[in-house]
């Protein structure tokens, strides 16, 4: 369970210095987009999640327009060994056949995604919960994963998907309500099939459609780590494929730093993959000079 962190210690001056630090970044990003992919810790502990939902709030009052896209994995594998599957994985991405793409459908649009729109709204917000189906405004085809240790194979993961097209429309709209939209990371085929879809993977894709100021991703670690466990504060796309390429990076933070250096390389301007562990990390990352995590630079 995270502590909560005592302000009372400060003087009123030293909380005003803090609040003032905030000014040039608010005057900075006023009504630039900001999309949040919200995933680890940051959704299981009741907390953090309060935390992240009361950043939310701030940041849309603040004059940025916030999107939220959300991942589940926890919570589908809690499904899954309820009803006697196991979850498999492969290069990062989850095998979804049909029985498991309706279950990641009931707790990724159903379950998880209310919950997050009801946290928002009790801190004060107007969130609005999404699927890719809605407006069918997240267009998806079947994914074929290239086999790493076989290159020329293809890999059959299920309903997986890969996004086509996404519709920038509807999120425009609900952006200019004052809403805040959050999405579900689940897509359309052309014939109405349901894809799952890597919610990194939809957050990056949907930052570069709104051409975001930023794309914040949330994780369970501190950052980018080298080879020695120290954080890399700063990164240029370059240094990122160097640190794939000597295995530095692997694993589940692969699907993560693709959508980022995508989404890095085709006009949002800074990608932040940051500690979703740490109290009012979105706050600490955007609003002060002491971030909490990795920032990648589009140059």
């Amino acid at each position: 369970m995270t502590e909560h962190i005592d302000t009372s210690d400060l003087s009123p001056a030293q909380k005003a210095a803090i609040i003032a630090e905030a000014l040039p970044y608010i005057r900075r990003f006023q009504d630039k987009t900001l999309v949040i992919k919200y995933g680890g810790n940051a959704m299981t502990d009741p907390h953090l999640k309060e935390c992240f939902a009361h950043d939310v709030v701030l940041l849309k009052l603040v004059g940025f327009n916030p999107v939220v896209v959300h991942g589940g994995g926890p919570q589908i594998e809690n499904m899954l060994s309820r009803v006697g599957k196991k979850g498999e994985f492969i290069q990062g991405m989850r095998v979804t056949d049909a029985e498991t793409m309706e279950l990641v459908e009931m707790v990724l649009g159903g379950q998880v995604n209310k919950e997050i729109v009801s946290l928002i709204n009790q801190a004060g917000g107007k969130a609005v919960g999404l699927t890719g189906k809605d407006c069918s405004f997240i267009r998806a085809k079947k994914l074929k994963m290239e086999n790493k240790d076989a290159p020329g194979d293809l890999i059959d993961i299920g309903q997986v998907g890969d996004i086509t097209q996404i519709d920038p429309s509807l999120i425009s709209f609900l952006d200019q309500g004052d809403f805040i939209p959050v999405i579900a990371p689940i897509g359309v085929g052309e014939d109405g099939e349901s894809y799952n879809i890597n919610a990194d993977v939809v957050a990056g894709k949907l930052a570069e459609i709104l051409k975001a100021e930023k794309l914040v991703l949330l994780t369970n670690t501190p950052g980018v780590l080298d080879k020695g466990g120290n954080l890399l504060t700063g990164l240029t796309p370059r240094q990122i494929d160097e640190l794939v390429e000597d295995g530095t990076l692997s694993g589940g933070m692969l699907p993560k730093i693709g959508s980022a250096l995508d989404a890095a390389r085709n006009g949002v301007k800074s990608v932040h993959i940051i500690d979703g562990r740490v109290e009012h990390c979105l706050l600490l990352e955007i609003l002060t000079d002491h971030g909490v995590g990795t920032m990648i630079k589009s140059k």
